[in-house]
């Protein structure tokens, strides 16, 4: 990243979230990004990700500047790429637990015996394989997010975006997440993650802190 800035336009003011970010996230590095709510950190992600392009500045991902690609080709990157779970989750309400993790693995046209392995792999890490066949309504909010991370996962990304994973989980399976986000680590996968929980921040290789929309080194 270097120098992003991004600004909202609400009426007639001008909301400037995210000003002269400039950073180097390295391959199978973990990184953490904290910060009050409100001061930019889902926004940050989203950039990362393609989902929104920044006001000014540039960004490039796996060697792609992305502010200069089109709606298909940030679509594919996200598919087979980057894997990004979302702290509202964003589950399709009329696909099943089982059908909304294999969704990324279609695109990708995998078939459907590894789709079902991968599918049963993920649900049984997550503690989840008898919710297999229910729906995203029939289900807890923080099982919901335990299905976010399984569908991010689904075509075992090099590059892993979550925003804050654990923050509607109770002990045990906040738990579980953190120990997934530990394995992927392990696994030298480069992860970026937006959290207040001072667990995931303590095996982080760097952590930074978002103030006033800039970014600083947190000093432990």
């Amino acid at each position: 990243m270097r120098s992003l800035i991004k600004t909202y336009k609400m009426a007639d003011a001008r909301i400037e979230v995210l000003r002269d970010i400039s950073l180097d996230v390295f391959c199978g590095q973990f990184i953490a990004v904290c910060g009050a709510s409100g001061t930019g950190k889902t926004t940050l992600l989203n950039l990362i990700s393609g989902l929104d392009k920044p006001t000014s500045g540039s960004i490039v991902v796996f060697g792609e500047e992305l502010t200069e690609k089109n709606e298909d080709f940030l679509s594919e990157l996200r598919c087979n790429k980057i894997g990004f779970v979302f702290q509202t989750y964003n589950l399709v309400s009329t696909l099943t637990v089982a059908e909304n993790i294999a969704f990324p693995m279609e695109w990708s046209r995998k078939t459907q015996t590894e789709m079902e392995e991968r599918v049963s792999k993920l649900l049984d890490s997550l503690g989840m394989q008898h919710r297999l066949n229910h729906f995203p309504a029939q289900l807890s909010g923080g099982e919901q997010q335990r299905v976010a991370l399984a569908r991010a996962l689904a075509n075992d990304p090099p590059l892993v975006l979550a925003d804050e994973p654990t923050g509607n989980l109770d002990a045990v399976n906040a738990q579980r997440i953190i120990d997934i986000l530990r394995m992927l680590k392990d696994k030298s996968k480069t992860v970026i993650v937006s959290t207040h929980d001072e667990r995931i921040i303590q095996f982080a290789d760097q952590t930074f802190c978002l103030e006033n929309g800039r970014l600083a080194n947190k000093i432990v």
